[in-house]
C-alpha cells in the first residue's frame, strides 16, 4: 500500500493510556484528509505469524490476598473485578507461590516435619485464611477462566544442605521427596476447587544473594531433577498434563539453560516450556537470547514470569511519577560497576509497555507480572523488600489507587486473549513501538508505544484499507480492527 494513496477507510477502536491523564479512555482515528496522506505507515500483515499467545497477568501472593482481607468487602470486590472481570483486564495467566516467598507475612513450608519423607504432614492451611480465597474469588470473577501456575522459592530447610530458608541446594536424598512435593500440591488444591495448569521448577535457581527465600540449582541439577523426579512422578500420580517451564530467571542466562534442557529428547520430555524474568536490566529485552530459546524448543512455552517495579517504594495517588524517568532497579545501586549500564532510571509505564511489546515481537508467549496488590510502603514483605505493583491500597483508611501500571497491563491482557497468534507488522516508524495479534474471533488487536514526548501521527494499513491515527507524546494505544469476514 502506498502511502500517499488513499484507500478504503479502515474501521477501527482506540483505546488510550497517557501521561495527559487518558486510561483505557476511547479516541477518535483521524479524519481523511490531504493533511495527512504522506503519514509512516505501520501495516499489519496477518498472513505472516508466529507464536500463540498463553495469556497475560499477575501473581497471586499471601501479601496481596492479606491486603485484600484488611480491605472492605466492596473494595476487595472492586480490585478482584477490575484485574478478572470481562469489563476489566480480564487476566488469563496467573501465578502463586508454594511455601512462602518474600511477599509472604513469614516464613513457612507445607512440609514442616523433618525427614518426613513420605510428606504425611503435608498441609496448605497456612493459606486458607488468604491466598486461597483471593484465588477462589478470582475464578468466581472471571467469565474465561485462567490459568494458574505455581512457583516454589524452596524447599523447607530439613531438605537441603544449609539446612537454612536461605540458599542452599536440595540434597539427592530428598529428591524424590521433593517431587512428591508437587504431587501432593496439586491433590491438595485441587480438593479446594482450584485447578492447577503448571509448575516452574524453582524462582530463581541462580539465588538472589543472602535475601530471601531461595534454593540453588545448576541447569544439569534441574535437569536431572525433572527427568527422573518431577516428571515421572506427577505422570505416575495422574498430574501428567501439568506443565512444567524450567529456568525461571533472567533472560540474559538463557542459553546455558535451553543448551541443557532441551539438549535431547530425553532430557526435554518433560519440559514444557521456559521461564524468564526481566531483572538483568531496566531496558533491555534481550532478544537475541529469547529468539535463541525459541529456535532452540519451537515447540515450547517461552513465558515471561516475573516483573515489577523492585527496590521502589510505589507513588501514592502520583500518576505522573510512573511516566517519569525517575525508578531506579536493585542493578543501579548494587550491581557491579562494568554492569551497571544494563540499570539505567527509567519510567515505570514505558518498562512495562517495551517490555510486553518487545517479548511478543520475540517468541515469547505469556507475561506474568508479580504481586497484584501492595500497601504504600511496597509491602508487606517479611525481608522489607520493597516493591511497586499495579493496585496500591492504604488498609488503614480502606482507599485504593489504581497506578498507571494497571491501565499498562490492561491494554495486553484485555484485548489480546489466549490463542491469539502475534502476526507481522510493518512499522515505518521508528519512533514508535509496535506489536499485532489476531484473536480467536478475528479481531486484531494492535499495541502502539510512544514513549517520546512529541505527538505522532500515522497511517494504520489493513490490505488495502487504512485509517490515520494520531498518538500523542508518552501514549500507549492499543487498536481493535474488528473481524474482516464478518
Amino acid at each position: 500500500m502506498s502511502c500517499n494513496q488513499r484507500g478504503e477507510e479502515l474501521k477501527v477502536s482506540i483505546y488510550e493510556t497517557s501521561a495527559s491523564g487518558n486510561k483505557l479512555t476511547l479516541v477518535s482515528a483521524l479524519p481523511q484528509d490531504e493533511e495527512v496522506d504522506l503519514l509512516p505507515v505501520i501495516e499489519i500483515n496477518p498472513e505472516k505469524r508466529f507464536q500463540k499467545i498463553t495469556g497475560f497477568g499477575g501473581a497471586f501472593t499471601e501479601s496481596s490476598a492479606y491486603l485484600l482481607n484488611k480491605l472492605s468487602k466492596e473494595n476487595r470486590a472492586k480490585i478482584i473485578e477490575a484485574y478478572f472481570g470481562e469489563n476489566g483486564a480480564n487476566y488469563s495467566l496467573c501465578r502463586t507461590h508454594m511455601n512462602s516467598c518474600d511477599f509472604s507475612l513469614s516464613q513457612y513450608s507445607y512440609s514442616p516435619v523433618p525427614d518426613d519423607m513420605e510428606l504425611e504432614h503435608f498441609t496448605i492451611e497456612e493459606d486458607k485464611a488468604d491466598l486461597i480465597p483471593m484465588i477462589k474469588d478470582a475464578m468466581a470473577a472471571s467469565k474465561d477462566g485462567f490459568k494458574l501456575f505455581a512457583s516454589p522459592w524452596t524447599a523447607a530447610p530439613w531438605m537441603k544442605d544449609n539446612n537454612h530458608w536461605v540458599g542452599g541446594k536440595l540434597l539427592p536424598k530428598y529428591y524424590d521427596t521433593w517431587a512428591l512435593f508437587f504431587s501432593k500440591y496439586v491433590t491438595a488444591y485441587e480438593a479446594e476447587g482450584i485447578p492447577v495448569w503448571g509448575f516452574t521448577v524453582e524462582n530463581e535457581p541462580h539465588g538472589n544473594g543472602n535475601n530471601w527465600e531461595s534454593m540453588h540449582f545448576t541447569p544439569e541439577e534441574m535437569t536431572d531433577f525433572v527427568m527422573n523426579h518431577l516428571g515421572p512422578k506427577l505422570e505416575a500420580d495422574g498430574y501428567g498434563d501439568k506443565i512444567i517451564l524450567g529456568y525461571d530467571q533472567n533472560r540474559e542466562g538463557l542459553k546455558e539453560w535451553v543448551d541443557v534442557m532441551f539438549a535431547n529428547e530425553a532430557s526435554s520430555k518433560y519440559f514444557d516450556g521456559t521461564a524468564i524474568h526481566w531483572y538483568e536490566s531496566t531496558y533491555e529485552v534481550f532478544p537475541e537470547a529469547l529468539q535463541y530459546a525459541h529456535n532452540k524448543a519451537p515447540n515450547k512455552y517461552l513465558i515471561e514470569t516475573e516483573g515489577c517495579i523492585d527496590s521502589e517504594v510505589p507513588a501514592w495517588k502520583d500518576d505522573a511519577w510512573y511516566w517519569k524517568k525517575e525508578a531506579t532497579d536493585w542493578g543501579y545501586d548494587w550491581r557491579p560497576d562494568e554492569q551497571k549500564y544494563l540499570h539505567l532510571k527509567y519510567a515505570p509505564v514505558n518498562r512495562y509497555a517495551r517490555d510486553m511489546i518487545g517479548c511478543l515481537n520475540n517468541w515469547v508467549d505469556g507475561w506474568v507480572d508479580w504481586n497484584m496488590v501492595l500497601n504504600k510502603q511496597g509491602g508487606p514483605n517479611w525481608f522489607k523488600n520493597w516493591c511497586g505493583a499495579p493496585v496500591i491500597v492504604d488498609p488503614e483508611t480502606d482507599e485504593v489507587y489504581f497506578t498507571p501500571l494497571y491501565f499498562t497491563m490492561a491494554h495486553f491482557s484485555k484485548f489480546i486473549r489466549p490463542d491469539a497468534q502475534v502476526i507481522d507488522t510493518n512499522n515505518s516508524y521508528e519512533e514508535l513501538q509496535v506489536t499485532a495479534a489476531e484473536n480467536p474471533d478475528g479481531s486484531i488487536a494492535v499495541v502502539v508505544f510512544n514513549e517520546g514526548k512529541e505527538d505522532k501521527r500515522f497511517y494504520l494499513g489493513l490490505g488495502d484499507e487504512k485509517t490515520a491515527i494520531a498518538i500523542n507524546g508518552q501514549t500507549l494505544q492499543t487498536i481493535i480492527i474488528p473481524n474482516q469476514t464478518k
